[in-house]
């Protein structure tokens, strides 16, 4: 009798529940976010869609630092070598990487408060051309060397290459720079942004993939992860400012505060703007972890870690109008590396 009792009620207090959660739901308050100037070098998308951009920036980068290694690119950045100074050498060089980045943003932030915020399309726009000139031709290069090392060396076949290169290679490329760089000033399409913002960071990933050697590359990798953390969340960091001033944002009031903190109300996050730096740090991790280790799977599983940190900021954009995008996604993706790439070391 207890047993049938104990069922009739569990089985009734169902719909119940179901109801009170509804209601629930019903009832909190959705937060529309302010809008940001479409030039912001964003890549938008549907909440639910958000793995796709991640998914083709890595494997379009992988593709050209695969390339890259098939030609035998072998360029060390830094200032420091890490062939004679080790580690050490490398966190130098991540230091000063990172400070740069530091100086460039509050001198952007500087500008912008002196002309206004349109000056930011022209920095970001200009700053677009000039990386899809460059580092396209750098690996479109690396893919001609590629293709024409399949056949036997001689003076015609030089000749053909610098043809290639320099009569019809670096123009099409500087016409393809000029073409981007006016659809970004002229068009709103989101589409057409979309590819321009995705272009550049799986280049700029892939180009720091193979340029710089491992611990340069970890420790920009964690100083920039650290840095977006003040950037973005302290009342005075640049890209906090940044957004603030593009999106004329209004204080909260602390009722509304409160609603957010207890989860009475929340942002809506339906759509998502990942942004371009994220997108080529991402990349820039996954060339890495494929280059060093020379394991495709290495590289799979930094890509797996990097979207589930992702996803982890994402939850947290219910109650955070902007977030920083990279410590979460970098630390577990640096970490996914180096554990998979000690297992496969100590397997072998």
């Amino acid at each position: 009798m207890s047993e049938d009792e104990h069922d009739e009620n569990s089985i009734e207090s169902y719909p119940e529940e179901e109801r009170a959660s509804q209601e629930d739901s019903e009832e909190k308050e959705i937060i529309e976010k302010d809008t940001i100037p479409h030039f912001f070098p964003t890549y938008r998308i549907n909440r639910k869609l958000y793995p796709i951009p991640i998914i083709l920036a890595v494997v379009f980068a992988g593709i050209l630092a695969y390339f890259s290694v098939i030609a035998g690119v072998k360029i060390e950045g830094g200032y420091f070598s890490e062939a004679e100074g080790g580690a050490a050498a490398g966190l130098l060089n991540g230091i000063i990487f990172t400070a740069m980045a530091v100086g460039s943003a509050f001198v952007m932030i500087y500008f912008v408060k002196k002309k206004g915020i349109g000056i930011l399309k022209y920095v970001f726009g200009f700053s677009i051309g000039f990386i899809t000139f460059f580092q396209t031709w750098f690996f479109a290069e690396i893919i001609m060397v590629v293709i024409f090392n399949l056949f036997p060396y001689t003076e015609n076949l030089q000749l053909i290459y610098n043809i290639a290169d320099y009569a019809i290679l670096v123009p099409s490329i500087a016409i393809l720079s000029i073409y981007l760089l006016y659809k970004y000033f002229t068009t709103e399409n989101v589409r057409v942004k979309n590819f321009i913002i995705l272009y550049v960071s799986f280049l700029t990933g892939a180009i720091l993939g193979v340029i710089m050697p491992l611990w340069t590359t970890l420790t920009i990798l964690i100083g920039i992860s650290l840095w977006d953390l003040f950037a973005v969340l302290y009342k005075k960091g640049p890209i906090k400012q940044m957004i603030d001033l593009a999106s004329n944002e209004q204080q909260l009031d602390e009722d509304i505060k409160q609603k957010l903190e207890s989860g009475e109300v929340e942002y809506d996050t339906s759509k998502l703007e990942i942004g371009i730096g994220d997108l080529a740090f991402y990349s820039m991790l996954t060339s890495v972890a494929l280059i060093i280790t020379g394991n495709l799977i290495i590289m799979v599983l930094v890509a797996i870690a990097i979207i589930i940190g992702t996803g982890i900021t994402i939850q947290g954009l219910k109650r955070n109008k902007i977030l920083p995008g990279l410590p979460i996604s970098i630390f577990l993706g640096i970490a996914t590396m180096l554990i998979s790439w000690g297992i496969a070391t100590f397997l072998v």
